[in-house]
């Protein structure tokens, strides 16, 4: 199957006009829509933001991956 994404705002709920499509006149093909979610996709930006501030304070920089994947081995084996 070739997918093809094409990003589209809405002007007229009642009609959608798509041009410049890479398809052949008679190709059958699948059209699903997925409406943004404008609030996630604000809480994934501010969640991001405050990781990156995480990661950036001195506390954090002492942090290896082996004293992570440490920890996690030791909390999924109950000790």
């Amino acid at each position: 199957m070739l997918a093809y994404k094409k990003y589209v705002t809405i002007k007229d709920p009642a009609r959608l006009e798509l041009t410049g499509l890479p398809f052949r006149p008679g190709q059958r093909v699948e059209v699903v829509m997925i409406a943004e979610d404008e609030e996630r996709s604000a809480r994934v930006e501010e969640l991001r933001a405050l990781f990156a501030k995480t990661q950036s304070l001195p506390q954090a920089q002492a942090v290896s991956e082996d004293m992570i994947a440490e920890e996690v081995e030791e909390y999924r084996s109950g000790r």
